[in-house]
């Protein structure tokens, strides 16, 4: 089948850690096209691979993932209204990357409050921190003393369920047999 590439979209997303002991997690987004676009308000064609939106946020966190600083920068927008945006995030500082992070962020930053794009990111930035922390975190989780975090664990995804052998074979103890369907 025939297909030709009208929309290009790049999300890169990077973890650092950083001298001071804190963590960033910074999220790229740049979008393009393969042919000639006309913007809204735009007296000329975009030139195809030209970027549309090219925009960064940096999320500074701790161990616990607890935002510290948020920012962001905006090198091409198709709106010259639309670099405001980048002020726009410092109701995300205090705010901890856990259970509940995305709702928090369309509360604070849905609708007009600030850019979709920016908000694209921040779903898959808290999981990209999550993943940066994750050799510390599984350090942690077979110490004694650590049966919370190794119970919290069990069934928050597929490969995790109480009835898997990743289960199975990590904690015995935690491990169900598999309910055989009726």
């Amino acid at each position: 089948m025939d297909r030709e590439e009208m929309h290009h979209r790049q999300i890169d997303l990077r973890f650092y850690r950083r001298g001071d002991g804190l963590y960033e997690v910074v999220g790229r987004l740049v979008d393009t096209k393969r042919q000639p676009f006309r913007r809204q308000l735009a007296q000329a064609d975009t030139p195809p691979g030209t970027p549309i939106h090219d925009i960064a946020v940096h999320l500074v966190v701790d161990d616990a993932l607890l935002v510290h600083e948020a920012f962001a920068s905006m090198d091409t927008t198709p709106f010259t209204v639309c670099r405001g945006a980048t002020g726009t995030l410092a109701p995300l500082v205090g705010l901890s990357m856990r259970k509940g992070w995305n709702r928090q962020v369309r509360e604070l930053l849905g609708g007009s409050a600030s850019c979709t794009h920016i908000m694209e990111l921040l779903g898959p930035m808290a999981t990209t921190a999550y993943q940066g922390l994750a050799p510390k975190r599984l350090a942690q989780i077979n110490l004694p003393g650590s049966e919370a975090q190794r119970q919290a664990k069990v069934d928050s995804c597929y490969a995790y369920a109480a009835e898997r052998e990743v289960v199975g074979q990590l904690w015995p103890h935690l491990h169900r047999s598999a309910t055989a369907p009726d």
